[in-house]
C-alpha cells in the first residue's frame, strides 16, 4: 500500500533500538498493527503518525512525507454544479497535489461512475449540486470506497454541522484556497500519497 512509509517506520524504529511490539506499547496498538504498518498493507491515521513521530523523536511532517511517497497515484475528484468554481478549483488542488489524478464534475451521477471504476482518495464535494445533496453524494461514495475522504465545500457556514454526521472529513467554506487544501490534507482520517507538501 504505503511502501515508503513503511520502510521509514520501520527505519526509525530500529534506529531507535525498538522492538515492534516496543514501539507498539508506546503508542497502546498490538504488534500486529505496528507490523501491518511496517510491511506496507496498512497505513496509520493522521493523529497517529502524530504520536508515532514524538515517540520516535521525529518531526511530524518527516513522517506525513513518507506517507505520501507511494507508489500509488491517488485520485482526487471536485463536484460542484457550477463550472466557474471547478474551473477556479481544480487547479488548486493541482498545485498543492502535483502527482495526483485531479478530475473535476459537474453531475454527482458521473463522478459515481467514475468513482466505480476508480478509487477514489479524496472528494471535494459541493453541499447543492442540483437537485442532489452533496451529503448523499458523500454517501454514497462511502458506500463505494470506505475509505474515500469527503471534503464539503460550500458557501455557507450553515452547514457545517449536518456535515459532520456524514463520515466526512472536513468542511471548506468557499472559494477554495491552496492554504485551505494543505491544511484539510493534514486532517484526512485516510492519509494518502499527494504528492505536495502536507
Amino acid at each position: 500500500m504505503t511502501l515508503f512509509f513503511a520502510e521509514t517506520l520501520k527505519k526509525l524504529r530500529i534506529e531507535k533500538g525498538l522492538s515492534q511490539r516496543e514501539l507498539a506499547d508506546l503508542v497502546f496498538v498490538t504488534r500486529s498493527t505496528i507490523a501491518r504498518w511496517e510491511n506496507g498493507s496498512r497505513l496509520p491515521d493522521v493523529k497517529m503518525i502524530t504520536r508515532l513521530s514524538k515517540c520516535l523523536e521525529v518531526d511530524v511532517t518527516a513522517l506525513l512525507n513518507a506517507a505520501a511517497e507511494s507508489d500509488e497515484i491517488p485520485h482526487v475528484i471536485m463536484v460542484d454544479d457550477r463550472k466557474i468554481i471547478l474551473s477556479g478549483g481544480l487547479p488548486i488542488l493541482e498545485e498543492v497535489m502535483p502527482h495526483a489524478v485531479i478530475t473535476g464534475f459537474t453531475r454527482p451521477s458521473e463522478a459515481i461512475e467514475y468513482a466505480e471504476t476508480n478509487p477514489v482518495s479524496l472528494a471535494f464535494l459541493d453541499i447543492e449540486l442540483g437537485k442532489t445533496s452533496g451529503f448523499d453524494l458523500c454517501r454514497t461514495l462511502l458506500s463505494i470506497n470506505p475509505r474515500t475522504n469527503v471534503v464539503y465545500l460550500t458557501a455557507y457556514s450553515d452547514y457545517s454541522l449536518d456535515a459532520w454526521s456524514t463520515g466526512a472529513s472536513g468542511f471548506m467554506l468557499k472559494p477554495i484556497t491552496s492554504e485551505g487544501v494543505r491544511t484539510q490534507l493534514q486532517n484526512l482520517r485516510y492519509p494518502f500519497p499527494s504528492g505536495g507538501t502536507v
